[in-house]
């Protein structure tokens, strides 16, 4: 059998026509050998959104002819991404969309031109990194640390250790906390000339741009007051030479699957094995991704930008706005209100009712109808239309053609992960617009009520079950301790300081009415096996 590898010099080999994989059409070594004289955009955290959204945008440009830099990735926690995933590869993946129809598409994505693990343990990374921190032609740097990455506080209200040891140090030692780190790196660039940047949050999370703010400008005024840098620092972040815009993206970008990695495999691409490193991050060579997604950006990129919307050759796709309040109504109908609650609700109850992939639960139809009622009945009323995306359309096409995907290997267990640091954006918020009707609420109670049931880690059928990563998870389950599977008469009191907790869904549910709500529908859950199919079933009367 042919064999081809993923680097440079395979990029000649004729298999990647024979299988139907694209190849770039631009000269790869004169990009990586412009960006490092001349870099424009850093991607801090190279992820596997990134290799599915956002790296392809630029390859785009730079097949058109428009840019010719392409991107320097920075990682700052998992050496072992840049290790074992770019570095043997050149820096190149492939990423394979998968449309619910007809074949898929597969790219060699090639647009990353070098990438650094950014840790005081690697003096000459570390070096480097800075170096180019420094480069006056240096215009964005986009992030996709996850939602958590952003939080610099305990849920007590407290600074993070790692944070308040990064503020006595200051930036002086290379901080642990990538907010401070970033701080840190906006403060080199500061001591080197001062030159203008944007610092570009794309998580998938609301407000986005102003959490990333928030934290940096928080750790460099925290640094200024104990005279570790100077007060002109502050100024600088402050004055509109450095800009935090705001973003939406949307693409569904589950973790690498093995049957992508096995037909790979079957037609001659050598080394896509699927890593989970000792951090436990899951990547591989290559990413799976949907055909669908959604970039919308606050136009405010004080040293340029890449003309980013040349990529999009659909025209309503890559959307840059003036402002932050229309990206705001954006996120808020996505992660509110058309797809991240319904993701979440599929993802709690789909562990505890046993499916493996959330297009499974699509073809369910008692989860189907809870999660259409959630939607058009409960969220949808109160939605602020953003005027750049059609809400309806985007929730008809979110139903009708993306969670159904049978192509897509997302799973619940994927989605459930850090779920209590997204219920208060993806229900809270919906709860709060209806007000004192609050309490008339059925399906959003229920939905929680369906998170509380997960976190016992036991299935319908009393079997149990693995709990995905939450930094409460220990918090939750202390709460938690005593309620006994079969037993509802255990849950006494347990649930209260939960639901009353407004740092987690951003509300006290008992104030706006559905506390007592959600403990019936639990207790419902817990009364043995089978229960929560029969809560279901009873909800949807």
């Amino acid at each position: 059998m042919k064999t081809a590898a993923l680097t440079i010099e395979g990029l000649r080999s004729l298999i990647w026509k024979e299988i139907g994989v694209r190849v770039p059409q631009f000269d790869v070594e004169e990009m990586v050998k412009r960006t490092k004289e001349v870099p424009t955009w850093i991607h801090i955290a190279p992820s596997n959104l990134y290799i599915g959204e956002i790296a392809p945008i630029q390859q785009v440009l730079l097949e058109k002819g428009i840019v010719q830099e392409g991107i320097v990735g920075i990682e700052t926690w998992d050496e072992e991404i840049v290790d074992r995933i770019y570095k043997p590869h050149d820096n190149l993946r492939l990423r394979i969309v998968m449309p619910p129809q007809g074949e898929n598409q597969i790219d060699i994505i090639a647009s990353t031109a070098g990438t650094l693990f950014a840790d005081i343990s690697r003096l000459g990374e570390w070096n480097k990194t800075l170096e180019y921190f420094a480069k006056p032609s240096l215009q964005m740097v986009t992030v996709t640390c996850t939602e958590k990455g952003y939080s610099i506080r305990s849920p007590d209200g407290g600074l993070l250790k790692t944070v308040s040891e990064d503020i006595q140090n200051g930036p002086e030692k290379p901080p642990a906390h990538l907010m401070a780190r970033i701080a840190g790196f906006a403060y080199h660039r500061y001591k080197n000339g001062a030159a203008p940047i944007a610092f570009v949050s794309m998580d998938n999370c609301s407000e986005n741009g102003k959490r990333l703010s928030e934290a940096v400008l928080f750790i460099a005024g925290e640094w200024a007051g104990h005279r570790l840098v100077e007060k002109e620092f502050v100024s600088y972040l402050e004055s509109g030479k450095v800009s935090f815009p705001w973003t939406m993206i949307d693409r569904i970008t589950p973790q690498p699957a093995a049957e992508n990695r096995e037909w790979l495999e079957s037609k001659g691409v050598r080394n896509m094995d699927i890593l989970r490193t000792a951090k436990g991050t899951f990547s591989a060579p290559f990413v799976n991704t949907e055909h669908i997604s959604y970039l919308v950006i606050e136009d405010n990129f004080p040293n340029g930008r890449p003309p980013l919307e040349k990529a999009d050759v659909s025209g309503n796709r890559i959307i840059f706005v003036e402002g932050a309040g229309t990206v705001d109504k954006c996120e808020k109908m996505k992660v509110g209100t058309c797809l991240n609650p319904i993701h979440t609700t599929l993802a709690t109850l789909g562990c505890v009712l046993g499916f493996d992939y959330i297009s499974d639960e699509m073809k369910d139809p008692e989860i189907r109808d809870l999660v259409y009622k959630q939607a058009y009945v409960e969220s949808l009323p109160v939605v602020v239309h953003p005027g750049v995306i059609d809400p309806e359309e985007f929730l008809k096409q979110v139903l009708e053609e993306r969670l159904v995907n049978p192509n897509i290997p997302d799973t619940p267990q994927r989605i459930a992960t850090d779920t209590s640091q997204k219920v208060g954006v993806r229900y809270g918020g919906t709860i709060t617009a209806h007000g004192e009707n609050a309490g008339n609420l059925k399906y959003i109670p229920f939905a929680i009520a369906g998170w509380l049931r997960y976190l016992l880690g036991i299935d319908d059928s009393g079997n149990p079950f693995e709990l995905s990563p939450d930094p409460l998870l220990k918090e939750l389950k202390k709460h938690l301790s005593g309620i006994e599977f079969g037993k509802p008469e255990s849950v006494g009191d347990k649930l209260k300081p939960i639901l009353s907790n407004s740092r987690i869904f951003g509300v006290d549910l008992y104030s706006a009415g559905i506390g007592e709500r959600i403990e019936e529908y639990f207790r419902q859950m817990i009364g043995g096996p089978g229960a929560v199919r029969k809560a279901l079933q009873k909800v949807l009367l």
